[in-house]
Order: structure tokens, then C-alpha cells, then sequence
């Protein structure tokens, strides 16, 4: 069993009052605790990613705050106190300041933060 503590993760992306913080915890997988502050639109950060879009999924859990996930199907709304699953093809921009924890596979989403990282996002 493993557990991590927020303030104990490694910040990989930081600015604009834009923080993530990245961990694996096993398994292939990471966890990941991230901030948006309301209007932080991640769409323009992932152009040139497939469908200029997030092809990582993700599971995780949104702690304050609300996020439309723009979709090639569409949007959708998350707000806080709603466990989520994210498929491969998402852009998030938050409506709220928003926090929330989500589990990744490792490869997937640092190749994700990579790009966003060389976008100066």
C-alpha cells in the first residue's frame, strides 16, 4: 500500500496560479494534484497533442470548484464533490477556481505534461 501527501508531491507545472503536481505511485500509475484558477483554459497548451486534445484518461476526484471538459462529442460540467473519469480526447478549462486529484498512467500523462511544459504552459 502507498499513500502521498499533496504537499509531499513533486510540482511539475507551475504559473498563472496554474499548479500541478505529479507522482507515480505504482503500478504505471500516477497520481496528480492540480489547481486552476477560474478562467485557466488548458486547450491552447495542448494543441499539436492528437486532436489537439489531453490523450491521457484520468480518474479522480474534483475537490472545490467547477471544469468543463470540452470533447470531440461535446462539453461537459464537473463540479466539486463528483468522482469522474476522463476518456483520451479532453481540454479543461476551469469555470471556478477548481482543485482536484486524479490517477493517471504514468506514460501517458507525463508525455502530456512534457508537451504542455514546451508550450511555456
Amino acid at each position: 500500500m502507498h499513500a502521498v501527501a499533496r504537499q509531499d508531491v513533486p510540482i511539475v507545472i507551475e504559473g498563472n496560479g496554474v499548479e500541478v503536481r505529479l507522482q507515480e505511485i505504482g503500478g504505471g500509475m500516477s497520481t496528480s494534484f492540480i489547481r486552476l484558477p477560474k478562467g485557466t483554459d488548458l486547450g491552447p497548451a495542448l494543441v499539436g497533442l492528437p486532436g489537439d486534445a489531453c490523450q491521457c484518461p484520468h480518474w479522480g476526484y474534483l475537490l472545490s470548484g467547477r471544469l468543463q471538459m470540452r470533447t470531440p462529442s461535446g462539453t461537459q460540467v464537473f463540479e466539486a464533490g463528483q468522482a469522474v473519469y476522463w476518456a483520451p480526447g479532453h481540454a479543461p478549462s476551469a469555470l471556478e477556481d477548481t482543485e482536484y486529484v486524479d490517477f493517471s498512467p504514468t506514460e501517458e500523462f507525463t508525455a502530456v505534461v512534457d508537451h504542455i511544459r514546451g508550450q511555456g504552459g
